[in-house]
């Protein structure tokens, strides 16, 4: 299993997001993509740009399989505190992007507040897994955007204005994302297997693909992972973004 080094922890915390490299072997990747394919062949695309399937797991899916065997619950704990438990996903999100689709997002958004969970609270969680089934070496090929620390910016501004300002969509930026202060955002890169963990408010938008229709689809399994008392805690987690990790 691979190991989250002391620095990987620490940009975590500071930036809001860790590339893990080889947390799928090659015959994992492969077995995803296979998995994609098939269902792909039920629900095809429509066309260029984004794509996205989102299969529920219920009693039991080829990607909850494949997401136990490349050990992500395992990965993500090293950033998680210890005594606190990441229990599985209850769906995925397959993310392809195919081209050309010469698109740059004009600003983030955070994930879970449209719609909200059936209580009326917003749907939040502890962190984003992302595992990689094609490369992401080569920038505007549908690499996520991110917005460094803006996670620590999202967490301040909800101290003060309160957790249940997530359900405000009308007070928030296009995106949706609150109207904070936003630094330069960053295409996120890597190798096909790896494992991208990103902080629940960390800002983020898909990015274009401005490859020629030749060129391979952006593909990537996205799970949101939460602490077994992350629902219980959620007003604090949001409002106190660093809560549930290590130090």
């Amino acid at each position: 299993m691979p190991q989250i080094s002391d620095e990987q922890r620490r940009h975590f915390r500071d930036e809001g997001f860790v590339v893990v490299s080889d947390v799928l072997s090659d015959e994992l990747v492969e077995r995803g993509r296979r998995i994609v394919a098939a269902m792909l062949e039920k629900a095809p695309s429509e066309g260029i740009g984004p794509h996205f399937l989102w299969p529920r797991f219920g009693n039991g899916h080829p990607l909850l399989d494949l997401y136990r065997e490349a050990g992500v619950a395992e990965v993500a704990a090293q950033l998680v505190r210890p005594d606190l438990v990441v229990q599985e996903p209850d769906f995925a999100q397959v993310a392809m992007t195919i081209p050309p689709w010469p698109h740059r997002p004009g600003g983030p958004h955070v994930d879970g507040i449209t719609p909200c969970l059936d209580d009326g609270t917003p749907g939040t969680f502890t962190m984003l897994a992302g595992l990689w089934l094609t490369g992401h070496e080569e920038l505007d090929r549908g690499n996520l955007y991110v917005w460094p620390g803006s996670h620590l910016g999202l967490g301040a501004y909800l101290a003060d204005h309160g957790p249940d300002a997530l359900t405000r969509v009308d007070e928030m930026s296009e995106g949706p994302y609150p109207d904070i202060p936003l630094g330069t955002p960053q295409q996120v890169t890597g190798r096909a297997g790896s494992l991208l963990l990103a902080h629940y408010l960390l800002g983020h938008n898909i990015g274009g693909h401005f490859g020629p229709t030749t060129d391979p689809r952006r593909e990537t399994l996205y799970y949101r992972l939460q602490t077994t008392t992350h629902r219980t805690h959620w007003r604090t987690a949001v409002t106190n973004p660093l809560l549930e990790f290590r130090t």
